[in-house]
């Protein structure tokens, strides 16, 4: 049973990731470099954000609980705004890596539902940050710097949710109606249509089809 709980929770979590790395990164040496990179910006700031809260942690005396609490919500604070200030500065050295850019084709109930709750959050986080890039970078792209506010004030609201209760039903529905609508703003920011979808969807998108015989 808690082997079947592991696996299930790990392919909630990072199953659609794993999908989307296979089918749309793995083709690509040059995409496989770049989500690397990504990785790294991503990795670093949580890095500097842990050192950061860890300071503070430090410096001031944390053993009564609202202060604890205070120190979690700064840290969170710190994280996003973190978060977002390296993805701008990835954005920038995709910028100024364009040319090559241009080569790339367009009894144990509970503790078990927790884990499950926590997989679907963490899936959640994976594919918002995923749509947030996306959103983000067309942002930069296109001078909108009110986008990029939006995307801040969003994961702030998405890390709000995880922070007071991961594992509450309705911060779960709130947090896939937020994803919904990202993946929806995503879609259409990255050139997409109402047209271009029902023909996907239907496996009549002959540019698609072309595409994947091609990469075969």
């Amino acid at each position: 049973m808690t082997a079947a709980v592991f696996f299930g929770c790990a392919f909630v979590a990072f199953g659609p990731a794993l999908a989307l790395y296979i089918f749309t990164i793995a083709t690509e040496p040059l995409r496989i470099i770049f989500l690397i990179i990504g990785a790294f910006f991503w990795l670093v700031s949580l890095l500097l954000s842990s050192f950061i809260w860890f300071m503070a942690a430090t410096l001031t005396d944390n053993k009564d609980e609202p202060r604890q609490r205070d120190l979690l919500i700064f840290g969170v604070l710190i994280s996003v705004l973190i978060q977002e200030m390296f993805r701008f500065a990835y954005y920038k050295l995709l910028k100024k890596s364009s040319e090559g850019l241009k080569s790339i084709n367009p009894g144990e109930k509970a503790p078990s539902m927790r884990l499950l709750a926590y997989a679907f959050m963490t899936l959640v986080i994976i594919l918002l940050h995923t749509f947030w890039g996306i959103v983000f970078f067309d942002g930069c792209e296109k001078k909108k710097w009110y986008t990029l506010l939006v995307v801040l004030l969003i994961h702030l609201l998405v890390s709000a949710l995880t922070f007071i209760s991961p594992y509450s039903g309705l911060n779960l529905v709130l947090a896939y109606i937020i994803l919904v609508l990202t993946g929806i703003w995503a879609f259409f920011v990255s050139g997409g249509s109402c047209r271009s979808l029902k023909l996907c969807l239907l496996c009549q998108d002959k540019d698609s089809l072309l595409f994947n015989q091609r990469s075969r």
